[in-house]
């Protein structure tokens, strides 16, 4: 239980992290070695690319939020569904994006995220970016 409990907390903050907009601790929550999986492109990306690509989301989407959080801890891991809300800084257009996220966890840091997105709302989420 003891595991769990860690394993929800990180998760946690990790998400608080990124609405905050604090890059640093959203990019020490991986393993440097980590990898993170896009279901829309397919592609494996590094911590490193996830922060760069995420310090853009912030300058780009204010009073961003994860709402609706489902968070299910498991051995080694967890699953996260949410809707990302923000708003866009060049227009003030309101966003959301639905998504799910899954990760593997060894002594408290993500070894690997799956996250999955409606490819729809991705584009409406980057619209002008």
């Amino acid at each position: 239980m003891a595991e769990q409990d860690e394993i929800r907390a990180m998760a946690t903050r990790f998400f608080d992290a990124i609405e905050q907009g604090d890059i640093e601790t959203m990019q020490a929550s991986f393993t440097p070695d980590a990898e993170i999986w896009h279901n829309t492109d397919e592609l494996i990306v590094t911590p490193e690319q996830t922060a760069k690509t995420l310090t853009g989301m912030v300058a780009r989407i204010t009073d961003r939020e994860y709402a609706d959080r489902r968070l299910t801890t498991f051995p080694g891991g967890f699953v996260q569904q949410h809707v990302l809300k923000g708003k866009r800084t060049h227009d003030g257009g309101l966003v959301r994006l639905p998504c799910a996220i899954i990760c593997r966890v060894v002594d408290g840091r993500i070894t690997r995220l799956d996250e999955y997105f409606d490819s729809a709302h991705v584009a409406e989420f980057r619209k002008f970016a």
